[in-house]
């Protein structure tokens, strides 16, 4: 082994794994059922929330800046601005092309928006105000034209005001006061009251996550964005208090959330357990936070920051915080995160808030595999072809050896029609 574990993480038994699908597969089955009266036999049952509707009516949702301080609106109108910015450089990365790629043989592709999309927005514990603007707004720069949102109730019965302002204020077409499990399934199978949508995206809690993952298929998504995650990787230069911060930060959101330290340094390994303590005490937040550390934070000691790399490569978090003498000399040997945050000073909290780069990203290691949400997730890339007569024959031809050797007979037959019309 060659990283010592000063701390280890609780692991998810396959007992809790089988119950977590099962209760989910139970209640997709009924929304796609019954529909509406599962929907909301649910949402009485999850969240004590029965309304005449669950669509937000334009005139509410305009309403919801009034509840809002001047100070509030104006950092979701700065974060709705960032995260525009950056999704519009994303989308301006992208081309479609249609070029003579042989001769007489024209491809290319060109680049559509999904027709509909559903964002899914959490509120749970917190109102993570700028969620909705992570989802919507890629969305939006893309061109697709039918966007609903869903989340959940308050405990006053209605969406968060700051939540319910950005989506107004980004134009969502639909807005619904609806969450978990029953708010995925809604749509993604279509009730009476719910037009099914194309593309579900955005995190949750872990029963939205299941959901996503029994829907995919029916419908696409982005990735599983389950949890919050956040791996810290320090050399012998890093500062206990900025380590503990951040990783509580991340502690608070859930108790599931993953909380990780890989450090070649077991000085600093030991000072921020110290620090994590110390600091737990004195957030309001200390229960959330402490369960989440207690069962899922993680601690790991190594010789070298390569092999501190390649510890995180595996994990594949999240959040990627680099606290090190040079970052950027670490940077090359990190191939899976989410996103990635360069230098003490660059904690990753500034992304979750405002800072424009998107914070819905992959955990459970799906940072392996894909990145975070962006613009391109809203796109897609489709392909056309042209050929003139004479590439034609030459195509034919190959079509036809193939196909014979293969046995297809049907697909030499469609080829050989070609070739015999147009040698004569």
């Amino acid at each position: 082994m060659y990283y010592r574990v000063i701390k280890a993480e609780m692991p998810v038994t396959a007992a809790d794994q089988n119950a977590l699908r099962e209760t989910v597969r139970s209640i997709l089955e009924r929304v796609r059922l019954d529909g509406d009266e599962a929907v909301r036999s649910y949402s009485k049952k999850f969240d004590n929330f029965e309304p005449s509707s669950f669509l937000v009516s334009d005139e509410q949702a305009s309403q919801a800046k009034d509840e809002l301080p001047p100070a509030v609106i104006e950092e979701l109108d700065y974060a709705i601005e960032a995260v525009s910015a950056f999704a519009r450089a994303q989308k301006d990365s992208l081309h479609e092309f249609d070029k003579e790629i042989a001769p007489g043989i024209r491809m290319g592709h060109r680049i559509i928006p999904v027709a509909s999309a559903g964002c899914y927005v959490p509120a749970g514990r917190y109102p993570c105000l700028t969620s909705a603007v992570m989802s919507v707004i890629p969305a939006k720069v893309a061109g697709v034209k039918r966007i609903i949102a869903c989340s959940p109730p308050g405990r006053d019965g209605g969406i968060n005001p700051g939540i319910l302002y950005t989506m107004w204020k980004m134009g969502v077409n639909e807005i619904y006061c609806l969450g978990g499990a029953q708010a995925i399934g809604a749509m993604a199978y279509g009730t009476d009251t719910i037009s099914h949508v194309d593309l579900i995206v955005g995190p949750g809690n872990q029963y939205v996550a299941e959901a996503k993952r029994q829907i995919f298929g029916t419908v696409g998504i982005d990735f599983l964005a389950g949890p919050s995650e956040c791996l810290v990787l320090a050399d012998d230069t890093g500062r206990a208090d900025y380590i503990a911060a951040d990783l509580l930060a991340q502690c608070e959101h859930d108790p599931n959330a993953r909380g990780c330290l890989v450090t070649t340094s077991e000085t600093l390994a030991n000072e921020t357990l110290a620090q994590i303590e110390v600091q737990l005490k004195q957030r309001t937040t200390e229960a959330v936070a402490r369960a989440s550390w207690e069962n899922k934070g993680s601690v790991v000691v190594t010789d070298t920051i390569e092999d501190a790399a390649r510890y995180a490569n595996e994990y594949a978090p999240e959040h990627l915080e680099i606290h090190a003498s040079a970052p950027r000399d670490v940077l090359p040997m990190l191939e899976n995160y989410g996103s990635l945050f360069l230098g003490e000073n660059t904690p990753e909290v500034y992304a979750d808030k405002i800072a424009g780069p998107n914070h819905i990203l992959p955990t459970g290691a799906a940072a392996r595999y894909t990145g975070g949400l962006w613009v391109g997730m809203f796109l897609k890339v489709i392909t056309h072809m042209e050929v003139d007569n004479e590439a034609s024959v030459k195509l034919a031809k190959h079509t036809v050896v193939q196909s014979t050797y293969e046995g297809m007979d049907a697909h030499r037959t469609a080829a050989a029609l070609r070739l015999s019309d147009l040698e004569r």
